[in-house]
């Protein structure tokens, strides 16, 4: 399943859950007792008219890293943008470099609690300032879900999907970090925007 998030949707999500953990820290209280209003639908809920680039496009650019992982997965980072809300997205597609049918490694949800009880995602991943002496994780929403692509399975041979991850932005003069995610090599990436 190829769940995708258009960047004005993910802003917008991103900026619902700054407002809200804002809104909830400020009150000193650890929720609002209305769970039953919040929508059920995962961070990464298929929305329709998606204007990212295609899977065509996307593989005629020239990646800003590629990761190798466990079982001939590949990670190929497309992009790493920096937006106006302080906050960092990376895109990239994950691919089945192999020849078997392979199921994506739980561990790359990483091992925290919170993030475990939301299935295969990439809640692992973290940006690593080395000049701030920072690691950033994925961001959360209200009831702990990570701002990633979810719910991912098996890939055939050669099969790939598009993922993103978002992460809390390092400041202005960090324009280099390196990514990293469990069972994948680390690799240092620009930052744009």
């Amino acid at each position: 399943m190829n769940i995708r998030f258009t960047t004005t949707a993910r802003r917008g999500l991103v900026a619902l859950t700054v407002a809200a953990g804002l809104v909830l820290g400020a009150a000193g209280c650890g929720g609002s007792g209305d769970d039953d209003k919040k929508p059920k639908e995962s961070a990464s809920a298929p929305r329709g008219g998606d204007s990212g680039p295609s899977a065509q496009e996307g593989q005629s650019e020239q990646p800003l890293a590629e990761l190798r992982g466990q079982d001939g997965l590949l990670l190929r980072l497309t992009s790493a943008e920096r937006d106006a809300g302080g906050f960092v997205t990376v895109n990239g597609d994950l691919k089945n470099d192999g020849s078997k049918r392979i199921t994506v490694p739980a561990a790359l949800r990483g091992d925290e609690t919170e993030i475990i009880r939301h299935g295969r995602t990439l809640g692992g991943a973290t940006l690593v300032d080395s000049k701030g002496k920072k690691r950033y994780y994925v961001l959360r929403d209200t009831d702990g879900r990570p701002l990633t692509t979810t719910d991912l399975g098996t890939l055939k041979p050669g099969e790939s999907v598009p993922v993103f991850m978002q992460f809390p932005a390092p400041p202005s003069d960090a324009n280099e970090v390196s990514f990293q995610l469990p069972t994948f090599s680390s690799a240092t990436i620009e930052i744009s925007g």
